[in-house]
């Protein structure tokens, strides 16, 4: 009986240890193709413009949670959720106005966008206001090259701005006493806080920018000074 007690338990820990050592897959990192631009980046501009290109990305899904979640927003002005959706990120793409914000930019559209009495189609205003006033941010580019320039401080502003836009989604309310858009939910039979996430991400992305705006130029300063001292030790010595 001990004996068959003991085959047991040296089988259970042969199953355990074949769980814990067996290969897990969730995916992995994608490089994209290298293209001719490129010569024209340094690292730093390419880790900009791919960071802006996974914040448009974020969009894009928080978009489509949003419809999902209100799909009466997208019934306002197109025929499928997916018609709505192209419109606003080709209007971002092509930098121009979308109509129901009245001609509005950056903050001054994001304002308008969550404001209780605006009648348009809510969650297309929301995310292209969102996306305008990043690439606002980011100098009016989304791509990025040898001869632009970031400012540190719009981008720490625009991290900020994603905070308050995200803390007025969940919590702003209408006449009604309704949600502005239903977003994130707790409940005792679900959690849904897959919109907190994306702006998460965004808001993590933009700040490393900011730092390595802040670090590059810091770097250079350094540079310099190790230059001047360095200097003394990096002249030829005569071998005759």
């Amino acid at each position: 009986m001990q004996f068959a007690s003991c085959q047991c338990a040296i089988l259970a820990i042969a199953l355990l240890a074949g769980c814990t050592t067996a290969p897990v897959t969730r995916g992995e990192v994608k490089g994209a193709s290298v293209t001719v631009g490129e010569i024209a980046q340094s690292d730093f501009n390419r880790v900009a413009t791919v960071t802006m290109r996974a914040n448009l990305d974020s969009l894009a899904a928080l978009m489509d949670k949003l419809y999902k979640r209100n799909p009466r927003e997208w019934r306002k002005h197109a025929t499928s959720q997916a018609a709505a959706s192209e419109r606003v990120l080709a209007a971002l793409k092509n930098r121009t106005a979308w109509p129901d914000l009245n001609g509005k930019r950056d903050i001054e559209a994001l304002s308008l966008a969550l404001d209780p009495n605006f009648s348009g189609d809510r969650v297309a205003a929301f995310i292209y206001a969102l996306g305008d006033m990043l690439i606002m941010a980011h100098g009016n580019r989304m791509e990025f090259y040898l001869l632009d320039g970031l400012d540190a401080q719009h981008l720490y502003n625009a991290a900020r701005n994603l905070e308050v836009a995200a803390w007025i989604l969940a919590s702003r309310r209408d006449a009604s006493q309704r949600p502005l858009l239903l977003s994130n939910e707790i409940s005792e039979t679900s959690r849904n806080v897959t919109f907190e996430r994306e702006f998460g991400k965004m808001i993590g992305r933009v700040d490393l920018v900011a730092s390595l705006v802040t670090e590059k130029y810091r770097r250079a300063g350094i540079g310099y000074v190790q230059s001047l001292f360095g200097a003394q030790f990096l002249q030829f010595l005569p071998v005759r």
